[in-house]
């Protein structure tokens, strides 16, 4: 029903932005990346949007890019995961840092998540691996700053993508890993060995 909010930040909260499209104030709640995102109160902002309705509520959630959004609505496919908990997973992991753990089949990545137990980030893994799309892998098509993407394993799977490995061999090659040192080069180097 509505694909996007273009307007005025009006209000910052902890869990939601108030954008003023035209005078009038839409209430979205968002993800902690997309409040890094969030310019100052008095400044443009463009969110891409989802609106969910319940029994007893209609409620708008906003995202800074399409890649978010289209991460949100595949964790809310996933059975037991409702709006509120894909937005919790969104605020502790950015979309490259989700999709890799996915990829790679990480759920312990998953269950550092508050909220997210043993069994919800298996079946998480389980259902979503598979969907995975290769913007999201590479964080090649949302506009995110470099702290906020993943860090050095983020960027190794970024080169070995460019490289010309897919993204789930560059993503596994790198979780396996991932552990043994923070520079990205010395990652690049361990995976390639890895890959043979």
């Amino acid at each position: 029903m509505f694909a996007h909010f273009d307007g005025i930040v009006a209000e910052k909260n902890p869990d939601s932005i108030v954008l003023d499209v035209n005078g009038v104030g839409y209430l979205l709640f968002v993800s902690g990346a997309t409040l890094q995102m969030c310019p100052p109160v008095g400044e443009r902002m463009k969110l891409y949007s989802v609106l969910n309705v319940r029994e007893d509520a209609m409620e708008l959630f906003g995202f800074y890019s399409r890649e978010e959004k289209a991460m949100y609505e595949r964790l809310k496919g996933v059975s037991g995961v409702g709006s509120r908990t894909a937005l919790q997973i969104l605020s502790s992991l950015s979309v490259r840092d989700l999709s890799i753990a996915l990829v790679s089949g990480d759920a312990a990545a998953l269950t550092r998540v508050p909220g997210i137990g043993k069994k919800t980030a298996q079946r998480l893994v389980l259902e979503l691996k598979d969907k995975v799309d290769d913007e999201q892998l590479t964080g090649m098509g949302a506009s995110v700053a470099p702290k906020q993407t993943g860090g050095p394993e983020g960027e190794a799977v970024a080169a070995l993508v460019a490289l010309g490995y897919s993204s789930s061999e560059a993503a596994k090659a790198i979780s396996r890993v991932a552990g043994q040192t923070d520079k990205t080069d010395e990652l690049i180097f361990l995976a390639l060995k890895s890959l043979g």
